[in-house]
């Protein structure tokens, strides 16, 4: 049996490493933010390291993509690919050489070992065990060549990986701060490939090369690296090195509870969120929640805030639900948090075709009615063009065409000849003709709007402006007389 000694009273150094496939997954994000307030909280450094080592699913671009957004989001790094630090480089295409000294090092010692075996055997292999109910593992068929026979092989240059040698029956015991004490079996774990043919390193191999060399005290990761851990702490031994401190974050499901969130649910990349008009610090409140609590009653923490009161103690082991309402309110409590100038300048970012003047007045109007920034585009379509529907909508309430139409030309004459006060105007219009207020704006709303779900149209004819508001009541008698 061996047990593995944990890091427990240095400078606390945390990481993340992502991936250049893709766009940066909102559950990264959420690592991210834990590994950032564990660093902040204790006087230590938070560093970002790019794994490249999966070069055919990489990515043009998205390394400086995954980087800016978590700029985005104002998490900052005290070490990385764009700043340097005392152990670059940070992205592990670069530091080929320091993986091949010590992957030279665990061969020397006979804890690694060349494997040439074709993947037409491997695949042979796998399937034979997979029909015969076993869990698919390499056979160990290189493990025993001689030295003569390695050496022949690679005088040849037949195509080889270096594997990791798994000792037979021992139980690795490490304690992860979710989930208590953790057994593995050595028997259940594959020889795992180290190097694949192309020279290139396994994250597994570079992994913990990297994390010791940058003094990573600290390892917060998803549940789905849990098995592979009991590999890692055998490279650690091997090399006579302490190992980090390990949390297995749990996965963070999808909003009706059923499975890891997916794609089939909406957006899920961190870059999304922020497109759909979510408040960076919004969703960092509402991913503080996904899988940690602070032993009390409060629900808004700033970043500083939860830096403060972040432990690893408080990580939960049960996985959350991702929850979109939950986020919608949050996002619409920080957004009615900002300022009238502020909001200014997010409205403008949603709504580039609108004038200065157009979002000074909306910001009012609006800024109690979304939950999200986007919301903005269909609520304010009406403004830049007309918008098609048809007849029925405007008597949607049953409203008899003739009155219709006495609703929409009464009120064109009162707008033609003022367009200042319009809300008491017009409700005087109403008492005047003792019509129902009701129907009256299911009128007026889907002739101005083309909707029966708007924003406050009234307050909203400023922005629209008069010329344009006749031109919608024309259009819409137009349609009536038909």
């Amino acid at each position: 049996m061996i047990k593995l000694a944990m890091i427990d009273t240095k400078t606390i150094r945390t990481r993340i490493a992502p991936s250049p496939t893709g766009e940066y997954h909102i559950g990264h994000l959420r690592t991210c933010l834990y590994d950032y307030a564990l660093a902040k909280k204790n006087g230590g450094q938070f560093i970002v390291r790019i794994e490249d080592t999966d070069q055919k699913r990489f990515v043009q671009g998205s390394m400086e993509r995954t980087l800016q957004v978590i700029k985005d989001y104002g998490l900052a790094w005290d070490e990385g690919p764009d700043i340097g630090g005392p152990f670059a480089p940070y992205i592990q295409t670069q530091r080929l050489d320091i993986y091949k000294k010590y992957i030279q090092e665990l061969l020397d010692k006979g804890f690694a070992y060349y494997c040439f075996c074709s993947q037409e055997r491997l695949d042979e292999i796998r399937s034979t065990q997979k029909a015969a109910g076993q869990v698919p593992k390499y056979d160990q068929h290189c493990l025993h060549l001689s030295k003569d026979e390695i050496q022949k092989n690679l005088d040849a240059k037949i195509p080889y990986t270096v594997r990791m040698v798994i000792p037979k029956n021992e139980t690795i015991i490490f304690e992860d701060q979710i989930r208590g004490k953790i057994k593995f079996n050595t028997n259940d774990i594959d020889d795992q490939v180290l190097i694949k043919s192309n020279g290139i390193p396994t994250y597994h191999f570079a992994a913990v090369v990297d994390d010791h060399l940058m003094k990573i005290t600290h390892v917060l990761r998803g549940e789905e690296w849990l098995t592979s851990t009991p590999k890692h702490l055998l490279l650690y031994r091997y090399f006579n090195w302490e190992a980090p401190t390990f949390a297995h974050l749990t996965v963070i499901l999808n909003p009706d509870g059923k499975g890891k969130l997916s794609k089939r649910h909406g957006a899920t990349s961190a870059r999304s969120f922020l497109e759909d008009g979510y408040l960076p610090e919004a969703m960092l409140n509402f991913l503080m929640f996904l899988g940690w609590n602070p032993g009390d009653n409060r629900e808004f923490f700033t970043l500083d805030e939860f830096v403060q009161a972040f432990s690893l103690e408080h990580l939960h082991k049960k996985s959350p639900v991702f929850d979109r309402k939950k986020l919608d309110y949050l996002n619409g409590y920080y957004l009615r948090q900002k300022t009238d100038q502020q909001l200014f300048d997010l409205f403008k970012k949603f709504l580039p075709q609108a004038t200065d003047d157009q979002i000074k007045i909306l910001v009012p109007v609006l800024k109690e009615r979304i939950t999200k920034l986007s919301d903005l585009v269909p609520q304010t379509k009406f403004l830049f063009e007309n918008v098609e529907y048809n007849k029925d909508l405007l008597l949607k309430k049953g409203t008899d065409p003739k009155l219709a139409i006495d609703i929409l030309t009464e009120s064109k004459e009162l707008i033609k000849n003022n367009f200042d006060n319009l809300s008491e105007k017009l409700l005087e219009l109403i008492k005047n003709n003792n019509w129902n207020t009701g129907e009256f704006f299911m009128v007026f709303r889907v002739a101005i709007c083309g909707s029966v779900f708007t924003p406050p149209v009234v307050e909203c004819l400023p922005a629209l402006g008069q010329q344009k508001t006749l031109e919608k009541i024309d259009i819409a008698i137009t349609k009536l007389t038909q």
